[in-house]
């Protein structure tokens, strides 16, 4: 069943008295892939300000803006129609012998390093080992790893930030989406099983009814290369449907944050965000 989703995502900051001048990246936009389809995007700031796109390593949308007009705030619109067709998960294929080679090792060489983000503390790394030693191919061992962290993690907002790592996140045992995520994603690079974060949005009733408004939240799940990549997100237990929206990749969550910049002129400021997603067919 394909769906036609419409994303809303508006982040409003406001300054402690004015700020002089604001310098950001945005990765808001949608990517069009076999999968999914962006029928239609926009990027609205207010203040109005001087922009420029390109797409950046990884293959994500940017939009960098700068407002140099003093502003007490600032807010930014990103409306997206995507149509999202993703078909069955294939079945695990890729050998434990096939990850070492060039063609896999070497071609998502950036998929396989352990940033202090990502990294596994020991004991888990342990548990990682005998899932993959229990596992004939590296497919079941993803899928048995994202079991263990969504039976061990408890889905607890507040408990991290976005600074966590994932050795916080395993010894306190509870975390957000990017905290599950960041866990598997060093979990399976422990193994040498290329991983990627994964940032969207997901619709969260099972059955969306088509022109009702629904709150949302930006959202994060994991891919890992199996001849192809394999999604899954640990949150829900599931691998994503069509209910899901992909709006960038990467190493880990520093390289997909949906807003990044900074600003001068004001002392501290707050912000704002909300997320409404709508079914349109």
């Amino acid at each position: 069943m394909s769906m036609q989703l419409r994303v809303v995502h508006r982040t409003t900051y406001t300054y402690d008295g004015k700020a002089v001048a604001s310098y950001n990246q945005a990765r808001l936009t949608p990517v069009t892939t076999p999968d999914q389809i962006v029928v239609h995007s926009r990027l609205e700031i207010s203040p109005k300000p001087w922009t420029f796109e390109y797409r950046d390593y990884f293959g994500t949308q940017v939009t960098a803006f700068e407002v140099v007009d003093p502003h007490e705030s600032m807010t930014v619109t990103a409306t997206s129609t995507v149509h999202v067709n993703r078909p069955p998960v294939p079945q695990p294929a890729t050998t434990w012998p096939e990850l070492t080679r060039r063609e896999v090792a070497d071609r998502w060489t950036e998929y396989l390093m352990l940033p202090t983000a990502v990294a596994p503390p020991e004991d888990f790394a342990v548990r990682c080992r005998e899932v993959a030693s229990a596992a004939a191919l590296p497919g079941h061992a993803a899928r048995r790893l994202c079991a263990l962290v969504a039976e061990e993690v408890r889905y607890v907002p507040g408990a991290t930030d976005v600074l966590t790592p994932a050795a916080a996140t395993w010894e306190q045992r509870a975390g957000v989406c990017q905290d599950m995520a960041h866990l598997v994603i060093g979990g399976l690079r422990s193994l040498g099983i290329p991983a990627r974060y994964v940032s969207g949005y997901f619709h969260p009733y099972p059955s969306p009814a088509v022109g009702e408004p629904t709150e949302g939240a930006s959202h994060a799940w994991v891919e890992w290369w199996d001849n192809g990549w394999h999604p899954f997100d640990l949150t829900s237990s599931v691998q994503p449907d069509d209910r899901y929206v992909v709006v960038a990749t990467g190493r880990d969550y520093d390289d997909v944050k949906p807003l990044s910049g900074i600003y001068s002129g004001a002392g501290t400021s707050a912000m704002e965000v909300s997320v409404e997603l709508t079914r349109l067919a």
